[in-house]
């Protein structure tokens, strides 16, 4: 671990309020945080920053949610982001995805059209920077200007996320 979750006797207002976007106040402490956050918080600012911003992306996005987790989870595989991975699948199983879907993910399968475009989407902005034509093409026959470009931040956000966390050291919340 490069960077430790925040000890409990150094959690402080600038913290509480770095949380306050994201979390109801009985889970603005160290426990109730899990480790990703506790460890964020070590840099109040960055996190309300970014809390402010990936909570647009999970609760405010006009991306249907079952779709955001199909690109976090694949982000999650390709970055072999155990902590990412554990989290967004309960997630994914809470927005629609089966056990079958999630294995699919990780193979970069889908059954569905819209479902394989996402995982190219992702495939294609980590390996080239770029969606290519023929994926954008599929994306765009099924989804709006704001869920394509939602889309695509969701994607680098969480791929940043993915890198922050394997940098950190970040373990799983019940290693903690």
């Amino acid at each position: 671990m490069r960077v430790a979750p925040l000890p409990t006797d150094e959690w402080d207002e600038a913290v509480d309020q770095a949380l306050s976007g994201m979390l109801p106040p009985e889970r603005r402490n160290p426990a109730g945080a899990g480790n990703l956050l506790a460890t964020m918080v070590r840099h109040p600012k960055l996190t309300r920053s970014f809390l402010r911003f990936n909570n647009h992306l999970l609760f405010s996005s006009p991306l249907p949610a079952r779709l955001r987790e199909v690109a976090v989870l694949r982000v999650a595989h390709r970055s072999d982001c155990e902590y990412e991975w554990q989290h967004h699948v309960d997630m994914g199983r809470s927005v629609g995805l089966s056990d079958a879907d999630i294995e699919g993910i990780t193979r970069g399968e889908a059954a569905d059209e819209l479902d394989r475009a996402v995982i190219s989407a992702v495939d294609e902005l980590s390996n080239d920077a770029v969606v290519s034509d023929p994926t954008w093409a599929v994306l765009s026959a099924h989804l709006d200007e704001r869920q394509l470009m939602d889309l695509v931040f969701t994607i680098g956000c969480y791929g940043s996320l993915a890198m922050a966390i394997n940098t950190f050291g970040v373990k799983p919340d019940e290693e903690r």
